[in-house]
């Protein structure tokens, strides 16, 4: 088996993580809280900023350095879920934005100084149909004014600022369906209260995500990133980028689940020997880790090809959707092994078990991915 990359960065990652044993999280998954200290610990490292190129005052490493970080946390038993979004969204900037707002926020955002761990994207009506969005901004001198909804909003409260995609033509006065859609960059300290409002949303795990509503939020135009009516294609660049980094957020939840089932599963003693000495045991902990070696590879795969340049929606995709797969069969694997046991706070299994089973429905469903594979690889007739 080949060696994982960036061995001195994986080193590093685990000494930090450390520091934040299973009772931390427990704690804060308790009462749903913020992981403050990680995520400050985590930026003062250096780990958040690692794409941003040094000019700004980043690292200015590949994505694959990006994958070995979030592998690491996960694998440690965090969760880098709270943050991981400071390392990507930035991106639409770096790549779209004007000289101006890349000296204007970038040197901030390397340094954690500035947030940008908010993508306003999903609305409550038109889900994953992206093209169907209703939040709208129109043009009044030299600001937008923007009126809407988002929902499944990640760390809006924990945000300086968001990447946000609006409408400014309506849908059926474009000349397609992707046209007329922009990209603002809203300052949240500004528009908290002045027509944003945030509704938290409370469900199955520690996730800090939100609703929210804008009733005539003003938004500067000189906030507008890339062209008007171009933000469907600048968003899609950020979307690979995420699906590759949740992908390693998947392998490093997948290789927790079997560390930890291998580990139990040989001190464990039942019937007067190790419950891993027994094939219906060990089995599903070797096809977990089977699993998780293909996937990882594929990973490794769509972030070499990103870092290249080269086009990788379709490899994005399949290493999210093989990931997400692979992470769940072992998460559910781990469960079965450690029997009661593994139902027990204590063990950080169940809260780990409903961590990653967010990843085969955000941030997109497998059905969606199998879609894409269908009609843009093996040239099936469009399902919608």
């Amino acid at each position: 088996m080949s060696e994982p990359s960036h061995p001195e960065i994986r080193e590093s990652v685990r000494r930090l993580c450390a520091q934040f044993p299973g009772s931390y999280w427990q704690a804060l998954d308790r009462d749903r809280i913020y992981p403050t200290d990680f995520v400050r610990t985590l930026t003062e490292a250096g780990f958040l900023s690692v794409l941003v190129p040094e000019d700004y005052g980043g690292a200015g490493l590949g994505l694959s350095a990006a994958t070995a970080i979030l592998e690491e946390i996960h694998r440690s038993g965090c969760n880098g879920g709270a943050c991981h979004a400071q390392m990507y969204t930035m991106g639409t900037i770096l790549k779209h934005g004007s000289p101006e707002q890349k000296a204007r926020y970038l040197p901030g955002i390397a340094s954690g100084a500035l947030r940008l761990q908010a993508f306003g994207v999903t609305e409550p009506t038109s889900g994953t149909d992206t093209t169907r969005i209703k939040t709208f901004a129109r043009r009044d001198g030299d600001d937008y004014i923007v009126s809407g909804q988002k929902i499944w909003i990640s760390r809006a409260e924990h945000s300086d600022l968001m990447v946000l995609l609006v409408r400014t033509t309506p849908r059926d006065q474009a000349r397609k369906s992707s046209d007329g859609m922009s990209v603002l960059l809203v300052d949240m300290r500004e528009a908290v209260g002045n027509g944003l409002t945030i509704r938290p949303i409370r469900t199955m795990l520690n996730h800090a995500t939100t609703e929210l509503f804008f009733d005539e939020l003003r938004v500067p135009a000189a906030n507008l990133i890339g062209e008007e009516g171009k933000g469907f294609r600048y968003i899609l660049d950020g979307m690979n980028a995420e699906r590759i980094l949740i992908a390693s957020e998947c392998i490093g939840d997948g290789r927790f689940f079997v560390d930890r089932a291998a580990a139990y599963a040989s001190g464990r003693e039942v019937f007067g020997r190790p419950i891993g000495e027994n094939q219906g045991i060990q089995f599903p902990i070797a096809r977990a880790h089977v699993q998780i070696s293909a996937a990882s590879a594929m990973v490794d795969k769509a972030a070499a090809m990103f870092e290249a340049g080269e086009p990788c929606g379709t490899e994005a995709n399949m290493a999210k959707m093989l990931a997400s797969e692979a992470s769940w069969y072992a998460a559910d694997m781990c469960i079965q092994t450690h029997g009661g046991f593994g139902f027990a706070e204590e063990y950080d299994i169940e809260r780990k078990f409903r961590e990653t089973r967010l990843y085969q429905v955000a941030p997109i469903s497998t059905n969606l991915i199998l879609s894409h594979v269908a009609t843009h690889v093996l040239k099936l007739p469009k399902s919608f």
